[in-house]
């Protein structure tokens, strides 16, 4: 019937340094949708990497550690049965979609993307290789580079090459980046593992820190600039955000500290730009969206370089957070679109590029 409850599963936690981001935006998501619009399953994702189904949500969470489901009490864990390749599409407790609010590795990266295109079922968000090519910062910077949309200028160096010649990548950071800078694990969020470099000696102990979170790091000029962050959503005809601002308190950068802990940095929506550069700043965000094979929604973060007023884009962000403090959803809100309409909006585009890829063939007789 047109008018029965769509499911939505919500999927939290998971193998990441962003659980705790992870259950934050989960708790946030839940008490916000619409329940007389939608039946809610939380599935809780343990760091060990175990799955977990709970029963449908019936009203607001006091905490976020309601979230943390224990399989001791629930019954027979309803996602065994969707999750399995065999189970039939109008399964009892299939979800119509799901809402994988993942950050980071082994959520935001492409990989549960894959096993719902394999199960076939409708999810929020980008497919297997825009988060893939999202996730991974230089693989997202060659992309960037080949559409010709400005970033910073950068190297990378895996684990086996620090490891075999560090004097060698330290050099060429030296001659083509320069200080300061800033190393980033490959694959990460929420600025886990980033540290900026004003020099050498500070360089080799920072690639070490980051290659604890991945096994390949990107290393990044630093721009002199303000750093803007500009919201996207959209399957084919995009809309884009107020531009938002980011002013950081005592700290080198907007590191994890300034992200996620009240009073460390202020966010300033909208953005105080000039028509032009704000015309510019719009255009490129839809650019990077696009050049990326993205769909849903993005924030795409750029820096306004200081000496001449031009974009610089710094990385996309494919599944951004939904905490109180997250830009995301505070610069749809300053646009016209409240959370819990932003929540409707991106289910309904999930659902619309899911209803789109029933149409492909993989048969030629048929």
């Amino acid at each position: 019937m047109a008018n029965e409850k769509k499911t939505v599963a919500v999927l939290y936690g998971g193998k990441s340094t962003e659980y705790e981001i992870s259950l934050l935006t989960a708790f946030s998501v839940i008490n916000a949708i619409d329940l007389d619009k939608y039946r809610v399953l939380p599935v809780y994702i343990q760091q060990d990497g175990r799955w977990i189904a709970g029963d449908e949500i019936k009203g607001k969470l006091a905490h976020k550690d309601q979230l943390l489901l224990q399989e001791n009490a629930v019954a027979e864990s309803a996602v065994t049965h969707w999750l399995a390749p065999s189970a039939p599409a109008n399964a009892r407790t299939r979800p119509d979609i799901v809402f994988p609010l993942l950050h980071g590795p082994n959520g935001e990266d492409g990989t549960v993307q894959g096993l719902f295109e394999l199960l076939n079922i409708a999810y929020v968000g980008s497919g297997v290789a825009g988060s893939s090519v999202g996730m991974d910062k230089v693989l997202m910077k060659d992309v960037f580079a080949a559409y010709d949309i400005p970033g910073p200028n950068y190297v990378s160096v895996s684990r086996f090459e620090w490891e075999n010649d560090a004097p060698k990548i330290i050099l060429k950071v030296k001659n083509s980046i320069g200080y300061p800078c800033f190393i980033k694990p490959a694959n990460g969020g929420s600025s886990v593992g980033i540290s900026k470099c004003l020099s050498e000696p500070e360089l080799s102990a920072a690639i070490t820190e980051a290659f604890l979170f991945d096994t390949k790091v990107i290393i990044e000029e630093g721009i002199s600039g303000r750093e803007v962050e500009i919201g996207v959503i959209g399957n084919h005809e995009l809309s884009v955000s107020v531009p938002g601002e980011i002013i950081t308190k005592n700290a080198a950068f907007y590191d994890y500290q300034s992200k996620y802990q009240e009073g460390n940095s202020t966010l300033v929506i909208p953005a105080d730009l000039t028509d032009k550069v704000k015309a510019e700043l719009e255009e490129t965000a839809k650019r990077a969206f696009v050049a990326l094979n993205l769909s849903g929604l993005a924030r795409v973060d750029v820096f306004i370089r200081e000496k001449d007023q031009k974009i610089i884009v710094n990385e996309v962000n494919t599944m951004p957070g939904f905490t109180q403090f997250s830009m995301f959803p505070l610069l749809w809100q300053h646009t016209g679109l409240p959370y819990q309409q932003l929540i409707e909006k991106l289910v309904d585009l999930g659902l619309e590029k899911h209803r789109e890829k029933q149409q492909i063939h993989y048969r030629i007789d048929n």
